[in-house]
């Protein structure tokens, strides 16, 4: 396929009756908008019905019965005349009425800034803007005498894949497992699922109405990007059980010699022009020097290589980490082990989310994929409070009188809000609520996400939270800092990942013999978290920098860099260059400003101790930008940016 399509909506034939039963499971600030696509007439959008500011997961949001029986009314009516009428619709709205339609949409006001964004985003008009569109100016002969390495078929490395397949250029993606789906391959642990609305976490070419929930679990997911690696052709082109053991740009002719290693241990070198790293910064587990972790009797892993055919049931467990991993595995380990300690570092921020663990009825999917433009306003439904609707809130006011506690007065009435929701939880045990209730600010780590499932497994009989950290171990226990012992008969480490250590442990070699590992250290820094001085043609997705703390989707950021790095190439072809390079002035003048911003946001508050940080503190994972400017920034690069050679 050259050019993808958003899937259009499917014509409505059911009668009045079904009508009326899916409207009523609809969400309604996104069925409203299909009215105003279906009628043509926004005058809706000033009248009485208003909705109350968006929440996170796009919820209905603050109409009372009367205003909700009057949505269903008019909905019902639009749809009936809308299948009366054949399924036409009248001219779409201009970018005036769609604005105010966004603003109306969250209940409040988003800066017409958003506009191209959210239009390309949504696909309005049906077209795939992030398409490149390569015209004439590059012939078929200068494509195919072009080669691309990509490193990794995670979520990232497929999209590299479909957008090269698209643009004809000839191109090897290299994966160490034996399917596609990174993360969503890797991690089998009970309970696993992504923590971003799943009809906002997907390509934007290739929604899915179909998710079996909202937020889907791992098994769904990797399904997904199966079924987008066969669609879109690249399957045969990546090749399975191979590991990038190391990488040189060699000067002379401006390629990169790949060297490879096979699942049975044979070596080979490929060269490329571009090289493309799309390895994740959650891939490589984390376990704790603990010490007799050796002599543990027992079976002790990372939840990252969880073996599902281990029985857990009537044992004695030890889960070591209480961050996202643990929110989701504990819940199930409880409901068959006979004994769950939980020793817990620090306790984390829980977003209450009704819909974590909610099923997708068969209603909600027929609106999705029957009514018009239903599914593109959900997907902003759940964009807006999650990301840039809520970036407002984790900036430091420094006049803000409480900067123990939180931030600024957002941030502050979220934290009692997340208060009173474990208050809810736990009862009266408040020795419990002491345990699980963070010092520091909301959003300072990552947030979690509960449907109380994790509070209410913290109070089952065979469930302990342990608030002091591990010491040591021996043959059959876990041992505390204050000394007791726990006896267990399986260690389940939930403790994160080598986070700051991209791209290892491959040796990466740029210019006048440079090692990647060696420049960066403890502190990496990338262009917009995709290009380094003195590595010509390597280019990072999911680069240093760029990881999302305030909740948007990972895929939108690497939608926004390939699309960035895809015009990085178009440029070399088109300009006959050989490599291009990021200046080192547009490298450091970046990363400054990345670092005033990131000082300014909460992950940066004193004392936080968090993997965001690196040794010296300074926080290196995460992008403090609202996804806009990012998006604006990575449209297509600036060629001034950038050093070419030529050949």
């Amino acid at each position: 396929m050259s050019h993808h399509l958003q899937p259009a909506e499917s014509a409505i034939t059911q009668d009045d009756a079904f009508l009326e039963n899916a409207i009523a499971k609809a969400n309604l600030p996104a069925l409203l908008m299909s009215i105003v696509h279906i009628t043509g007439d926004s005058s809706l959008l000033r009248g009485p019905l208003r909705p109350g500011p968006a929440v996170f997961g796009g919820e209905t949001g603050d109409f009372n019965d009367d205003e909700v029986a009057q949505i269903h009314s008019l909905a019902l009516e639009a749809l009936k005349t809308y299948r009366d009428g054949g399924c036409k619709l009248p001219s779409p709205p201009n970018n005036d009425t769609i604005l105010e339609m966004m603003s109306y949409a969250v209940g409040t006001e988003v800066p017409d800034a958003y506009v191209p964004m959210m239009l390309e985003e949504l696909a309005l008009d049906g077209k795939d803007a992030r398409d490149l569109g390569w015209d004439d100016s590059v012939s078929d002969r200068d494509k195919q005498a072009f080669s691309v390495l990509v490193i990794g078929a995670g979520m990232s490395g497929l999209l590299a894949a479909i957008r090269l397949e698209d643009a004809g250029i000839p191109y090897t993606v290299i994966e160490k497992n034996d399917a596609v789906g990174g993360t969503w391959l890797e991690n089998k642990y009970p309970g696993c699922r992504v923590d971003v609305g799943n009809h906002f976490y997907c390509y934007s070419f290739e929604p899915n109405h179909d998710w079996s929930e909202y937020f889907s679990q791992q098994a769904e997911l990797q399904e997904y990007f199966e079924r987008c690696g066969t669609r879109y052709g690249v399957r045969d082109k990546i090749r399975f059980g191979t590991e990038v053991i190391s990488a040189r740009f060699d000067e002379e002719n401006s390629t990169w010699e790949v060297r490879l290693r096979s699942r049975d241990g044979g070596e080979e070198v490929l060269r490329v022009n571009v090289l493309i790293s799309a390895v994740g910064q959650l891939n490589r587990p984390k376990i704790p020097a603990i010490e007799g972790l050796e002599t543990f009797s027992g079976p002790a892993f990372h939840s990252a290589e969880f073996d599902p055919d281990i029985d857990l049931a009537g044992k004695r467990v030890a889960v070591v980490g209480t961050g996202a991993s643990a929110l989701q595995m504990v819940p199930e380990l409880a409901k068959t082990a006979a004994q769950l300690y939980v020793f817990q570092r620090s306790p984390g921020w829980m977003l209450p989310n009704a819909k974590y663990h909610t099923q997708v009825c068969d209603e909600v999917k027929w609106l999705m994929k029957h009514v018009p433009f239903y599914a593109r306003w959900n997907r902003f439904l759940i964009f807006w409070p999650g990301s840039d609707g809520l970036w407002p809130s984790l900036k430091v006011d420094p006049d803000w009188p409480h900067p123990e506690r939180s931030v600024n007065a957002m941030n502050e009435a979220m934290r009692v809000g997340f208060i009173q929701y474990m208050e809810t939880q736990v009862g009266d045990d408040a020795e419990l609520l002491a345990k699980v209730t963070p010092s520091y600010p909301p959003f300072g780590k990552r947030i979690l996400q509960d449907n109380g499932s994790w509070l209410q497994a913290l109070t089952r009989d065979n469930v302990e939270l342990v608030s002091d950290a591990v010491a040591r171990m021996t043959e059959n226990a876990v041992v505390a800092e204050d000394g007791t012992e726990y006896p267990v008969d399986v260690v389940i480490f939930a403790t994160g990942f080598h986070a700051n250590k991209f791209l290892w442990p491959m040796e990466i070699v740029g210019r006048d013999g440079i090692k990647l590992n060696e420049k960066w250290g403890d502190d990496p820094a990338a262009y917009l978290g995709i290009t380094v001085p003195s590595f010509p043609n390597l280019f990072c997705l999911y680069g240093p920098g760029t990881n999302l703390a305030h909740a948007g989707s990972i895929i939108f950021h690497s939608e926004c860099q390939v699309r960035y790095i895809m015009g990085c190439i178009k440029a070399m072809l088109e300009t006959k260059a050989s490599s291009m390079e990021c200046k080192q002035d547009v490298h450091d003048e970046y990363n400054q400003r990345l670092d005033e911003c990131v000082a300014q946001m909460v992950w940066s508050h004193p004392g936080m101790d968090s993997w965001y940080k690196n040794s010296k503190g300074r926080v290196t994972i995460l992008s403090p930008w609202l996804l806009v400017d990012y998006w604006g920034w990575t449209k297509e690069p600036k060629l001034a940016d950038f050093d070419f050679t030529s050949n």
